[in-house]
């Protein structure tokens, strides 16, 4: 990946991604976290995704992935899936985990599992039927909204008692749920981030 992508510094931890809303989330967590990063551009307009080079990387096509010069006994290690890249950037710096106790970290799991098998995959079916299918389908996009507005209820009830997604700390969960809350208008219609005042603040803020 590095001959299609040559890196400048490559002491520093390699980001492979695009402004997605799965991409954004490990761009927030190296810019909180404050580990020294190379960002690459991986288009979607050329299909890099497709590439052998990316492909060499995540064998899933899809971004982001990470490549840690410095990871664990200090050997490279290559990684993808936004979920998994925040838990290792948080347990490498000791940061935005709230694990001080084996509840909280369970919490945080849970809640990091509920994004990524819930908001994330609905959302994105939600945002394919709604805006970039072929045809018309009110089924599917009668479904995938569904479930889009279920998954947002979810959080905005959680969120009407905390300032956060796990207590009153802000944590990679937090993160995790930004990238696609930030894109509630686009996922549901304009004025549809007025239905969640609690989701709405916590993107605000």
């Amino acid at each position: 990946i590095t001959q299609k992508w040559p890196t400048q510094h490559p002491e520093r931890l390699q980001l492979y991604s695009l402004p997605t809303p799965n991409g954004v989330k490990v761009s927030i967590a190296l810019e909180e976290t404050g580990l020294p990063y190379e960002a690459h551009l991986v288009s979607f307009d050329s299909n890099d995704q497709f590439t052998p080079e990316f492909l060499s990387l995540n064998p899933n096509n899809k971004i982001p992935s990470i490549i840690d010069p410095d990871g664990p006994g200090g050997k490279p290690l290559p990684l993808f899936e936004s979920g998994a890249i925040l838990i290792y950037l948080a347990e490498k710096t000791g940061k935005f985990l709230h694990a001080n106790t084996p509840a909280n970290r369970a919490e945080l799991l849970s809640w990091l599992m509920f994004v990524a098998t819930g908001v994330g995959p609905f959302s994105g079916q939600a945002v394919h039927f709604k805006h970039f299918a072929p045809e018309k389908i009110d089924y599917a996009h009668n479904r995938y909204q569904f479930e889009a507005q279920r998954h947002f209820g979810i959080l905005n009830d959680h969120l009407a008692k905390r300032r956060y997604m796990v207590g009153d700390t802000y944590t990679i969960v937090d993160m995790d749920v930004w990238g696609w809350a930030r894109m509630i208008p686009f996922v549901m219609g304009e004025d549809a981030m007025a239905k969640y005042p609690n989701v709405k603040k916590l993107v605000d803020e």
